[in-house]
């Protein structure tokens, strides 16, 4: 007795799935960093630094294959942000840039020198993540209090 044409179309289908998984691992990266204000201006981290929420940070990165992704993050109130992603392992990142983009802290808005960006080399096998340096943002005038 011959099974039915939808057992066998559905065996096959699932033989081929099963075939593509194999062939194809996943792989899953994360790059994350921190967004911090130095409200005295002094390159020093101290009480009356603060982190930014809120702030707008891009980070670029062309993949093994050539594709150029680009991402956008904003910082959550421990001023961290943060870009995961899973795909094929022969697509997986190569080369990443990291930058701010912007802040919207009323007081806080002058990106701080160093700060324009960072580039890197992502050579992390999968589930690992990489921490990108802090971006540091200045107010326009300096408190009476750090001088």
């Amino acid at each position: 007795m011959k099974p039915p044409l939808k057992q066998v179309l559905v065996a096959f289908s699932l033989s081929a799935i099963l075939v593509m998984m194999q062939g194809a691992r996943a792989w899953t990266g994360e790059i994350h960093g921190r967004v911090v204000c130095d409200v005295c201006g002094d390159s020093s981290v101290g009480p009356e630094d603060h982190v930014l929420e809120g702030a707008e940070v891009a980070v670029l990165c062309i993949t093994k294959s050539g594709e150029v992704l680009n991402y956008q993050a904003f910082t959550d109130s421990k001023g961290i942000y943060k870009v995961a992603e899973t795909m094929p392992e022969s697509d997986r990142w190569d080369a990443c840039l990291a930058r701010p983009i912007s802040s919207f802290h009323e007081h806080c808005s002058h990106l701080g020198d160093g700060s324009s960006g960072v580039k890197f080399g992502y050579r992390y096998p999968s589930g690992y993540a990489h921490t990108v340096r802090p971006f540091v943002y200045r107010p326009v005038s300096v408190p009476t209090y750090c001088m």
